[in-house]
Order: structure tokens, then C-alpha cells, then sequence
């Protein structure tokens, strides 16, 4: 079992959709991934982002963590970014968000949108957008976790596909729309392309969340994120809530 994410899954979708007509014969593949971050939080927007890498990296297996080879021969790990320190999502956001072989979006769910919603739909919501503001229209998304937003089609399984990576496929309710896609549970500790998706939500909710901080520095925002730490949970009993607030949420509702 690999220790990381790689380029496994994206390689055998290729391979299986290479000749499906409804792709398009002999075309070469144009795969994103997609993740949200923030669905945890008592405030804030979610977050998604989506990712297409124009090539595949090559990677050197360094001990438990094999590497992306950069022009530079700088070592770069990509991973599912709730398992890379600080430092190093912040590296791999750089060069993600920096790289002319790679193309990335993001977009947001606002707190009302969410308490309008509620928080997956929200989070489909987000990652929808996502998907739709890449500036090179995907024919394929590997999404993570075990439904589909609704721009995506349930992808039908064709002969050599991944049937051992535990994914779960989730039938779109739209119609009509041309994007396949496929829900994959601990997609970010498999895809490399979700990995790097993962990275560009939580670094962004992040940054959105420590600039809030300046305004309403009594919350701890810039420390906590929004989650409901003990120091939180006490600052809001002491200074109530605003509009950045999710009042859906239960610790939040009693306050209101």
C-alpha cells in the first residue's frame, strides 16, 4: 500500500476512458480533482478547490515518502493536507498555485449559504463551482468522500478500472451534463490530483480565517480556524456571535 498519494488512479482512468465515446476517441484525458475544506468549523465559508496536472510529475522513492522531481531538485511531498505540518502545505500550495503545468481553481460557500443549505450541499455547492471555474474544461473529476456535486455524471465502470481503490460511486441527480466523475473515499490520501485540491482548500480557508482575525481578533480565528475549541466556545459565550457565524450549528444556535 502506498505510503502517499500519486498519479496510480488518474493513470488507469486515463487508461480505461482512453477509447469511450463518451469521451471522444484517442483523446488524451483531461482529469481533475476535487476536495473541500471547513465543513467542521462554527464559522466561515467552506472552501473547495480543484486541481488538473498537464503532466505527470516524476517521483523518486526517498525512504516512506517518495517526492515530486522538481526543475530545481527540490524535493516536494503532496499529500492529504490534514497529514503535512504547516511548512510543508504551505510549500506545496506555492508551487501548486505558481506551476504553468498545473491548473487549479477555488471557491467558496458563504455561512449563509450553508445555513441555508446545510452544510454537504453547501460543500457540493462549492466544489461545483470549483470544477466550473477551471479555466480547461476537465472531461473526468475525482472527487473525495462518496457523492458527486451536481455538474458531474456518475461514471460508468469500464473494463481495467480501479476497483480496488474502495470507491464509491454516486449517481449526479443532474442530467444533460458532460463531466464524468467519481467519488472516492480517502480520495486525498490516494489521488494525487485531490491531494493537491486538498491543499489549495485548507490553505485558502486558512488564509481567509486569519484575515478575519484582524478584524475580530477576541475569537482566536487566526489559531482555531473556526473550530470549536474550548477557547472558542469561550470567547463566543463572552462576545456572542456575528455574521460570520454558521447559527445552523449547535454550539452556535444557543447563542442566538
Amino acid at each position: 500500500m502506498k505510503s502517499i498519494p500519486d498519479f496510480s488512479i488518474e493513470n488507469e482512468i486515463a487508461d480505461a476512458y482512453h477509447l469511450s465515446p463518451l469521451i471522444g476517441h484517442n483523446k488524451k484525458l483531461i482529469i481533475a480533482g476535487c476536495d473541500e475544506a471547513g465543513r467542521g468549523p462554527l464559522c466561515g465559508p467552506v472552501v473547495a478547490a480543484a486541481v488538473i496536472f498537464l503532466k505527470n510529475f516524476e517521483s523518486e522513492d526517498q525512504g516512506a515518502e517518495p517526492t515530486l522531481t522538481l526543475k530545481n531538485d527540490l524535493g516536494l511531498i503532496i499529500n492529504d493536507s490534514k497529514k503535512m505540518t504547516a511548512a510543508k502545505r504551505e510549500a506545496a500550495y506555492k508551487f501548486i498555485t505558481t506551476n504553468p503545468d498545473i491548473i487549479w481553481s477555488v471557491a467558496t460557500c458563504s455561512p449563509t449559504e450553508i445555513d441555508e443549505l446545510n452544510i454537504l450541499w453547501a460543500s457540493m455547492l462549492a466544489m461545483e463551482r470549483a470544477i466550473t471555474k477551471l479555466s480547461l474544461h476537465p472531461d473526468f473529476v475525482l472527487v473525495d468522500g462518496n457523492r458527486l456535486p451536481q455538474n458531474l455524471t456518475h461514471a460508468p465502470a469500464r473494463k481495467g478500472t480501479i476497483s480496488s481503490l474502495a470507491s464509491f460511486d454516486y449517481i449526479s441527480q443532474m442530467s444533460g451534463n458532460n463531466i464524468l466523475g467519481r467519488a472516492i473515499v480517502k480520495g486525498d490520501s490516494k489521488s494525487i490530483s485531490i491531494a493537491a485540491a486538498s491543499i489549495i482548500a485548507k490553505e485558502t480557508r486558512d488564509r481567509i480565517m486569519k484575515s478575519l482575525a484582524v478584524e475580530f481578533p477576541q475569537y482566536g480565528w487566526d489559531k482555531n480556524a473556526g473550530y470549536p475549541t474550548a477557547a472558542h466556545l469561550q470567547a463566543i459565550k463572552i462576545y456572542g456571535i456575528n455574521e460570520h457565524y454558521r447559527k445552523t450549528f449547535g454550539p452556535v444556535k444557543k447563542f442566538l
